[in-house]
Formats: C-alpha cells, structure tokens, sequence
C-alpha cells in the first residue's frame, strides 16, 4: 500500500510540473478549438467590410467607404469590440479603405496587414500616417503565410506580386473554422483568381465573398469551379453607378446553382460557424438578377411615365387653349366673336381681343364663317 501510494505521489507530481511547463496559450487554443465563429458581411452600400469574431478576438477586413466611417465604428462598438486583432485592408481603393482610417483613431489595433504597393490618393497616404501614429508598422503577407486567429487560422492566397491594376493587388484570404472555411476576394480580378489557381493550394470553401462586389472582371468560371462554393455573397450598393452585380456573374452563379445573399438587398448578413456547420441570419435571397437589369427596368418604367405624362399634356392643353388661351376678336355691335378682326362686315377699328372664355361669359358665340 505504501509503494502504490508513493507511486501516486510520484505521478501526480510529474502532472503538475507538465501542467506548469506547457503553455497556457496552447492549453486555451486546445480547449476553443471547434468554438463559434461568427462572420459579419456589412452593408456599406457600394463597398466592402467584413468583421470576423472568434475566441474573443476580431478581425475587420476592410472598412467600406468614408461615408460608411461612422456606421462601420458604430457597427463594431454594438459586437462589442473594443480591440481589432488584425486588420486587413484589402487594397486601397476608397470603397474598401474609407473607414479603416476611423477604426484606427476609435480602437486598440494589433495588427495591420495590407498589399505592398504604393496608391496616389490622399486616403492611403492618410492611412499609412494614422497607423505611423499610432505605432503600427503595417505587414505585406506573402501567399501561404498563415496566421492562428481566434478558434481557427487564415491563410494568405493573393497577391502573387504587385500588378498595374489595384484591383489584381488585393489581399486574398482562406478564413478556417473547423471544417468550415470562407474565401475573402476583396476586389481580385480574373488575373488574380487564375495566380491562386495556379498555386494548386486547396480554394475550396463554404462561402465565398464574391470578388469586386460582383463585377464581370471577377469569380471566373474557372475560380467557382476552384472554389466550389455551397453559398456567395455579393456586397453592393443599391442602384449603384456601376450596374452592379453583372449579369454575367450572376448567370454563372445561377448556372451553379449558388445560393446567394446580397447586401443591396438583405442588408447586413451574419453567418455563423460552430467549426462543422454554419448557420445565417437569415436565408439567401436568390436573386440573380443584375445591375443592369434593375437600371433596364428604370429606365424603362421612367421612359413609360415621360410617354404617359406627355399623352396628359396633349389631351388637356387643347382643352385648355380652347377655354381660356385662344384668343379672339368682338366686334362693337354684335353677338359673334371671330378668328380675325376684319370678318365680313366687321368694322377692325372698332373690334377688339379678349379670350375665347370671356367672349363666351359675354354672351359672344363663334362665327361660322370664321371659325
């Protein structure tokens, strides 16, 4: 009895330093692993913002445009986010860069990774300033560089080097959970869809945020057939300038048999994965039609309404310059009024004009000669 319990003694011992040796990260990694992420696709009109919450950590992929700053900052502070873990900005084009830089001014930001190439505009310069302040350095990932985030990780898929087209610069993400994986695209064009391809890593996903906001320069036949998607999801503006999405993205979408939710008509889209399945906010809309459908359909309802009004113009203006527009001639004595001040026997020096309706209120009918 006195071995076996000394042997206890002994194991129990050799528990502990391993439970003070082991790391108490890899112990809480181990333990979240399978927890709920949740993915929040933000309506930002004509832009994009992405915000991810795993593990009480977040992660914001892109902010949308600056006009959407304030809704995105008070988007985030409702989920009660007071750190971003990593922040992605995509590209730096206005739609998907605007609000970052308020984001940057109104939270704590960890980490800050963006595409290595050099845009004109006031806003990136603006940017790469608020982060210098607030003593971030911003990180160029390379492809294949993965990062643990929350109950899950991300890998890097794009850029494959610095392209003329800011578009094809856009920094590509796999987001995993579990079993469950979404594909982030920002703006990447064809060029870029076909760079990933061409790495032979594993695209296939579960969701896929559809590249330019559903541009036909993006998601390829040859990047959907990659990816494989069970859902899409476009995020666009509503009657945006740009007509989108195309509607030859949409036919390819439709043609798969994709089901899809949109921002410009569901508004903000939340999924959320347990690590084996994924739930949503609400179902997908499967409407697959396009930009330019919707502005074929205004033009032509704008069109049918300018015909109709200018068929009531031609009806009651007759009407009207009959009764009271039209003027005619009365002649001193009389009960005819005239088209012209010297019919028959009418004396011109002696007549005079007044409208049709008060030659009537006078008792005056038209004359058959002239009228």
């Amino acid at each position: 009895m006195k071995r076996k319990s000394k042997l206890q003694s002994i194991i129990l011992s050799l528990l502990l330093l391993l439970f003070t040796l082991v790391p108490q990260s890899a112990l809480t990694v181990n333990a979240a692993a399978g927890g709920d992420m949740e993915v929040h696709f933000l309506d930002v009109g004509q832009g994009n913002a992405i915000l991810v919450q795993s593990g009480g950590q977040n992660l914001l992929y892109d902010g949308g445009d600056q006009s959407h700053a304030d809704q995105v900052v008070s988007y985030l502070q409702q989920q009660n986010v007071e750190t971003i873990d990593y922040m992605i900005s995509s590209h730096y084009d206005e739609d998907h860069l605007g609000g970052l830089v308020k984001c940057l001014n109104s939270f704590n930001v960890s980490n800050v990774l963006g595409s290595d190439y050099v845009h004109t505009s006031n806003l990136f310069n603006t940017f790469m300033n608020t982060a210098t302040a607030n003593a971030i350095i911003v990180q160029y990932p390379s492809v294949g560089d993965t990062f643990d985030f929350g109950t899950g990780s991300f890998t890097v898929l794009a850029p494959d080097g610095i392209s003329q087209n800011s578009n094809d610069n856009s920094v590509v993400i796999k987001l995993e959970n579990g079993s469950n994986s979404f594909i982030f695209t920002g703006d990447a064009e064809e060029t870029s869809e076909q760079d990933m391809i061409s790495t032979g890593m594993n695209l296939d996903c579960d969701v896929l945020s559809v590249g330019h906001h559903g541009s036909a320069s993006s998601t390829t036949w040859d990047f959907l057939e990659a990816t494989s998607p069970s859902y899409a999801v476009i995020s666009c503006g509503v009657n945006n300038q740009y007509n989108h999405p195309s509607a030859e993205t949409m036919g390819r979408l439709s043609d798969m048999e994709i089901p899809v939710f949109r921002t410009d008509k569901q508004g903000t889209i939340i999924a959320v994965s347990d690590g084996t399945t994924i739930s949503w906010s609400q179902d997908p809309c499967n409407d697959y039609s396009s930009g330019d459908a919707v502005q074929s359909q205004q033009e032509t309802a704008a069109a049918s309404e300018q015909v109709q009004a200018q068929e009531q113009e031609q009806v009651q203006e007759p009407a009207q310059e009959e009764n009271y527009g039209t003027m005619v001639w009365i002649p001193a004595t009389g009960e005819k009024y005239h088209s012209i001040p010297n019919c028959g026997r009418m004396n011109p020096d002696t007549a005079r004009q007044v409208t049709q309706s008060e030659a009537e209120a006078m008792g005056y009918g038209p004359c058959s000669k002239c009228f």
